[in-house]
């Protein structure tokens, strides 16, 4: 049950540092939303984070280990860890936080210092709304992994009253 419990905290850890950095880049996208000119001299683009799942086995090979369990012995249970493991849950989660390539917002302003020679400034395509839109999710997101992680931490300390 150690193991479990322990699981439990490893994956919701990941996946509160996939919130975490899906709110660093929402920060970043607001307070440069209108960021017309970097170091490379284009403008700002957007952020997002990429998150992929990493299998800890393909199904073929985890319906191979329990065939050959259930041959062996029929008091065997299921595959409870991977063998060798020790017992604690891999990585699962991989975030990258990459640049969005959308086009650029076009925005008449002849008076701005990096308007071209038509008058018209390239800024991020940053809808702000949209990225409040991720703000909340991820909020909420995080909420919910830090909710579990309080009730395997409450599971945990009644398991040991018993």
């Amino acid at each position: 049950m150690a193991d479990t419990i322990f699981s439990t905290f490893d994956m919701s850890a990941q996946a509160l540092n996939v919130q975490r950095q899906r709110l660093s880049a929402v920060a970043n996208n607001i307070a440069n939303a209108n960021t017309s000119k970097t170091e490379n001299g284009k403008p700002y683009q957007r952020e997002v984070v990429v998150v992929n799942g990493k299998n800890r086995n393909t199904f073929e090979q985890a319906f191979q280990k329990q065939i050959t369990l259930a041959g062996t012995s029929a008091g065997h249970g299921g595959n409870i860890q991977e063998p060798g493991g020790d017992g604690r849950s891999k990585r699962i989660l991989s975030a990258t936080v990459q640049n969005d390539n959308t086009g650029e917002r076009l925005v008449h302003d002849p008076s701005h210092p990096d308007a071209d020679e038509d008058g018209y400034v390239h800024l991020p395509n940053i809808n702000v709304v949209t990225e409040m839109v991720e703000m909340i999710a991820a909020q909420r997101s995080f909420e919910a992994n830090t909710s579990v992680v309080s009730a395997a931490k409450n599971m945990a300390r009644d398991s040991m009253e018993i």
